[in-house]
Parts: C-alpha cells; structure tokens; sequence
C-alpha cells in the first residue's frame, strides 16, 4: 500500500514477478477490498501462489516512525513484518515510509544477538559491474565497533549473493593515505585490519562508481553513506538531462541522437537506478527488503527479486552465524 503509487505499482510488479518465477508465492499485505479490484483474475490465475492478507491502516510517507509504531498495529507494513517474525513469510518486501519500517522492523524482529544496529545496504552500479555500500542511512553516528559490524554483516551478504568467497572490503575516508580520516574510522580500520575479511584499506569516493581497484563492499556511517547515495542518484539525474539537453539544442543534434541512440540506450540501461532498486536492513532477526518510495513497476520487480535472492542463499542465517563467530573468537582471547 506504500511508497508514492501504491498498488498501480506493487500489483503489476507483484504479478511480473509470479509469471517468472514458478517458485515464487506472494501474499500481498493491505486493504483487502482495493487488492482484490486490482487483482481480479489473477487471484485465480495464481491459485495457491498469490493471497491477500487484509490490514486496515497504512502508514503515511509523512508520518514520524514513533507515532506509527505506536498508533498503525494493523497498518499494512506492520502486519507484512509480523507474517516474517511468525514464519508465514520468509521476507517483507515495502516501498513506504523508510524510518517507520525500519523503526517497526527492529521493534518486531528484534535484532541478532551481538548487533548493536542494524544498517541498509545497497547495490550501485560501477565500471566493474557493481558494488555494494553501506550503511545508506540507517545510523548518523556510528562508533569503530558499529563499522566493524557492518563490515561482518555486509561481507557475509555479498558472498551469499554473489558467490564471491573473500569480498573486498574497503572503509569510506577521505584519502587512502593512513592519516587520513577521524578518529571513528582510524579505529574501525584497525578492527578490520585484525579480522579474517579481506580489508584492502581505506577507498574514496570515486570507489563507489569508477575506483581504481574494483571494490565488492564499501563500508561507512550512514551519515556518509546517505550523502554519497544521494550525490550518485543526482549526478546521474544531470547527466541524463545534459544529454537530453544537448542532444535536443537543433535539428543536427538530434539527428544525431539518432544515430547514437543505440548506445545511449544501452548507456540509460547500465546506469539505471530502478535495475538495482531494494536496500536490505541487515542485523535484524527476519528478512526486510526497502524499495525506493518512488519505485515504478521494473524497479518494484527488482525489490522482490532481491528478496528472492536473499532467501535462496540463507542471508540472515549467515550473518547470524558469522557474528556468533567472532562473538566467541573474541571471548577465547
């Protein structure tokens, strides 16, 4: 029921999804008079893959976490993380409103014992392909230990998704030069420095998108990390203006575009945000899975596939288990 379309956008997406994966069961979470108009024939189409469970509330994407943790029990988002924590649904899939998800996900699924927080991971697009970051914004003010933990969780992340057995892992600064940075990130450095992950040392900026190394995981606060995203989405919001702009000034740029728009296609498809839309909040006990709140029907997708992904490859066991791991490494000391 959330994000900036609701169900003109999860229904289809929802749909989309169910048609091309066989495996694939969705209960979708919300009014149920308005699901069952959208849905019509296909509740029979998808027979025993496709159910609704009824909620009467919603929560606003204006409305403070703190109000519709208290106040929506029955909202939708609410009702989607209970159906996880009771085990009648392996991940909750939302594009509403981000700190009252976040806020209920915590509240209900509690946290893996031996996290302090919880931090939103994505994926961004590279010269490499990709790379995942985090934490996106889930904590302003992160101390060495909250890094450290970010690290271990995101690290288990991308090998269960990626198959990648030693990710690289690098620390957010503002040099690669071992002087650099504050006193969070010196000694964040040093708990990495002195863990089994491959570290590969501080990385900048430009790491995010076009480094000089190829990095798999790019660790920060979410202060940092929140800027860094927004920055990336409008450079990339620009850069598909200016050519727009300028490929549009006259009638020989725009023949031109024409000539070009094989490759200007392509180069729209590989920087596309909606192909790596769905943040995942790691350090919680159940799987929850944020799409952007202004999410269209291919990005929505996209979200359910990451969900999908995570669940194949046992992401919340894994990191369970790593935490545990160096919980009692450090206890043997």
């Amino acid at each position: 029921m959330g994000g900036d379309h609701g169900l003109v956008v999860t229904v289809p997406a929802s749909l989309d999804c169910l048609k091309g994966n066989p495996d694939l069961t969705l209960i979708l979470v919300g009014d149920e008079v308005l699901l069952k108009q959208h849905l019509a024939q296909a509740l029979l189409d998808y027979q025993g893959r496709l159910s609704i469970h009824h909620a009467s509330q919603c929560v606003g994407m204006d409305e403070s976490p703190s109000k519709a943790l208290k106040n929506k029990k029955d909202s939708s988002m609410r009702v989607a993380i209970n159906l996880v924590r009771d085990g009648a649904a392996d991940a909750c899939v939302s594009a509403g409103n981000t700190g009252a998800l976040m806020a209920t996900a915590r509240f209900v699924l509690k946290m893996i014992p031996g996290v302090d927080r919880p931090a939103i991971v994505s994926t961004l697009p590279s010269i490499y392909g990709h790379t995942h970051a985090l934490d996106l914004g889930a904590n302003v003010d992160c101390t060495a230990e909250h890094l450290f933990q970010f690290a271990i969780m995101g690290n288990e992340l991308v090998k269960a998704i990626e198959q990648i057995e030693h990710p690289k892992v690098g620390l957010l600064n503002i040099g690669e030069e071992e002087v650099k940075g504050n006193e969070q990130v010196k000694a964040a450095a040093k708990l990495l420095e002195n863990s089994s992950l491959n570290y590969i040392g501080y990385v900048e900026g430009d790491s995010l998108t076009a480094g000089s190394v190829k990095v798999d995981l790019i660790v920060a606060d979410g202060f940092v990390g929140n800027v860094a995203l927004k920055s990336i989405e409008g450079a990339a919001k620009m850069m598909g203006f200016a050519l727009k702009e300028a490929f549009g000034k006259n009638p020989l740029t725009r023949l031109a575009a024409l000539a070009a728009y094989p490759v200007l296609k392509a180069f729209k498809k590989r920087i596309d945000p909606r192909r790596y839309n769905g943040a995942s909040f790691l350090g919680l006990r159940g799987l929850v899975i944020k799409s952007h709140g202004g999410a269209d029907v291919l990005a929505f997708k996209t979200a359910i596939q990451l969900a999908e992904v995570e669940v194949k490859n046992d992401v919340i066991k894994k990191v369970s288990e790593q935490i545990q791991l160096i919980l009692a490494q450090r206890e043997s000391v």
